[in-house]
């Protein structure tokens, strides 16, 4: 590769400067330099005003649609806090009416229980009553049966009399 660098140099010509403006193109790049430093700001500084203009309407609307979200996620938060609130409110009135409904349940079962308890005492008593009243009339028709049937026996004439005499008098003082 050495070899092929200088003789390819030496092929055309040699390495040097040119230094003929007509020749290089230095008046026309000279022409287009000064024609791009003249005109190309303007051009340019327009589409980078208009892309700059475009950029800080679209960071405004940016940070007001940012405004706008977060007053209107504060508003959520409000909401939600007072219907949280509102909710525990509802769950308090609920255990406070289920505990009030159960104390009048239990209240009323209680005093079902106690009048059927007076109920049954009534009819216990009202039972008892009657077999008393029973057992008291049966005592005393075997107790009369009984009388009759050995009273024939003891009572003479003069044992009558004397009873019907005690009898009248108890009546008397009665």
């Amino acid at each position: 590769m050495t070899f092929l660098l200088p003789s390819l140099l030496a092929s055309h010509g040699g390495f040097g400067f040119n230094l003929n403006p007509f020749e290089t193109n230095i008046i026309n790049l000279a022409i287009v330099i000064a024609g791009l430093w003249k005109f190309l700001p303007g051009f340019l500084g327009s589409i980078l005003e208009r892309r700059r203009a475009a950029i800080l309407n679209d960071l405004q609307d940016a940070e007001q649609r940012l405004l706008a979200a977060t007053s209107s996620l504060a508003q959520a938060q409000q909401d939600l806090s007072a219907a949280q609130q509102k909710a525990e409110q509802i769950r308090a009135d609920g255990l406070a009416r289920a505990q009030s409904l159960r104390l009048e349940s239990e209240k009323r079962t209680i005093d079902e229980m106690a009048r059927l308890k007076q109920g049954a005492m009534a009819d216990l008593n009202a039972e008892a009553a009657r077999v008393t009243d029973q057992l008291r009339r049966e005592a005393a028709n075997r107790a009369i049966a009984q009388a009759l049937a050995t009273l024939p026996g003891k009572l003479n004439a003069d044992a009558q009399a004397r009873l019907i005499d005690q009898s009248i008098s108890t009546l008397g003082k009665a």
